[in-house]
């Protein structure tokens, strides 16, 4: 004779599959909503934070992000100053960067779209290789923003529309808060607005040629005189712990564009910090220490050079 199954048992039988499945689908949307909050730079737990000028107290807006964020939001800013272009021209570039790729320089996108922009070399914008270049990326950007009459006074959703010509164009104005927050850091104009946590171990050394190499590709050359580019002899610039670089006023100077210089260059040390293996940044008066963050000095630094110490 056969078992009788009571309808309870039936039920939960036929239940178990489809509990085990929902819960499934639970755990890959919330995997699905991690991913995306910690590539647009919402939510990371270990990283870089820029914080406004009023958020020493913990109360002012803050944004979060990675260090490969942190980097390519630095080579940003500092494309588009070394252009003598304005923190506007900041803000609308990285609003669209945070649309485009999440500040990630990504090898994929819709048809040939690649890099931080998303820009395609069927139509002009450049090579694969060059295009996945930040430095170039963020050039072209600013090259077409630049042939954008009166960019700076119109909407950004407008602006970076002009230059992008995208399918979605309200979709950057959700960035802008955000792009200002960083342009004002990252330009220089909010002091000791970046912390990042302390590099990770890596294989790689910390390289002081490399730091120079670095910050010659993201501000040119004008940014250290020829002979603090030049190795040295035996214990000479090429061995030496510590990169200074000379704070002078940007091209597009303003009343305090020599402060402004000198942090601009300090957030972006601290913004390389894990690529570049950096263990601490000075700049007036002000110190940032992997692990740390940024603390006053008991004896005040001058403002006409930028302190950069490799991490031991």
């Amino acid at each position: 004779m056969p078992r009788t199954v009571s309808p309870a048992r039936r039920h939960t039988g036929r239940s178990r599959p489809l509990r085990i499945a929902a819960a499934l689908v639970v755990l890959a949307a919330l995997g699905g909503y991690l991913t995306v909050q910690y590539i647009t730079g919402s939510q990371v737990v270990e990283g870089c934070v820029v914080r406004s000028a009023d958020g020493s107290d913990g109360k002012g807006r803050t944004y979060r992000m990675s260090p490969e964020q942190a980097v390519n939001a630095a080579t940003i800013s500092a494309v588009g100053t070394s252009r003598g272009m304005p923190e506007r021209a900041v803000t609308i570039a990285l609003a669209t960067a945070l649309q485009e790729s999440g500040l990630r320089n990504i090898e994929h996108g819709d048809r040939d779209s690649l890099g931080l922009f998303q820009q395609r070399p069927s139509q002009g914008w450049g090579t694969e290789e060059q295009i996945l270049d930040p430095v170039y990326s963020a050039g072209q950007f600013y090259r077409h923003l630049a042939e954008v009459p009166g960019y700076s006074r119109l909407p950004l959703t407008v602006a970076a529309q002009r230059v992008q010509r995208s399918g979605f164009p309200q979709a950057y104005a959700k960035h802008e808060p955000d792009a200002a927050l960083l342009a004002a850091a990252l330009t220089g104009r909010t002091p000791a607005a970046l912390n990042c946590a302390p590099p990770r171990a890596t294989a790689a050394s910390a390289d002081a040629a490399k730091v120079r190499a670095e910050l010659v590709r993201a501000f040119g050359k004008d940014v250290l005189p020829a002979a603090r580019t030049a190795p040295g002899g035996a214990g000479g610039a090429a061995a030496t712990s510590t990169v200074s670089v000379p704070v002078a006023k940007p091209r597009a100077s303003e009343d305090d564009g020599s402060a402004r210089r000198g942090w601009e260059l300090a957030h972006w040390a601290v913004a390389q910090s894990e690529a570049l293996r950096l263990g601490e940044v000075s700049y007036a008066g002000r110190v940032w220490e992997a692990g740390s963050g940024w603390r006053t000095e008991r004896k005040e630094s001058g403002t006409t050079e930028v302190r950069i110490k490799l991490a031991r």
